[in-house]
């Protein structure tokens, strides 16, 4: 058995107008997005850092900067498939467990929305993706309002 964890955090950029706020591959309606080359969607890079933990491949820098600057790829769920190619073909991801820090969105309304997107994409049951949220209360600037900071941790088998 291998654990990895995760980390990734994003401030908001409440002057881009255009660009949507993502979280989990999922889109979040009427919030301002995310600062980052990419979609930002911290919920994926952070379980992408948390992949990259245990099969010590870094994705998110360099494989990603390629893939974002260069080839113009900027949806996270890209990132995340890299990093999931470098498991060993023997292993298997069984969990993932994911701690949210923001005091917008609110995220328990949506949670079946993100399990379901974050399952999918890492081909596991949806009741083997948990997530917390939390704004921490409000001691931190994610809890505060100005981002959202997002810890991860996969089990592999």
């Amino acid at each position: 058995m291998k654990v990895g964890i995760g980390q990734d955090s994003h401030r908001f950029d409440f002057n881009d107008k255009k660009k949507k706020l993502v979280l989990g591959g999922v889109v979040f309606e009427g919030h301002p997005p995310l600062e980052g080359n990419s979609d930002a969607d911290v919920i994926l890079h952070s379980i992408t850092n948390a992949v990259s933990s245990v099969t010590c491949v870094n994705i998110l820098g360099p494989v990603s900067d390629e893939m974002c600057l260069k080839e113009g790829i900027k949806d996270s769920r890209e990132y995340l498939k890299e990093a999931l190619k470098h498991i060993d073909p023997e292993s298997k991801i069984v969990h993932v467990s994911i701690s949210i820090e923001c005091s917008t969105p609110k995220i328990t309304p949506r949670l079946g929305e993100l399990r379901k997107s974050i399952a999918t994409l890492m081909d596991i049951p949806e009741n083997c993706v948990g997530i917390t949220a939390t704004t921490g209360e409000g001691l931190t600037a994610f809890g505060q309002g100005k981002g959202i900071q997002v810890f991860s941790c996969v089990t592999m088998v």
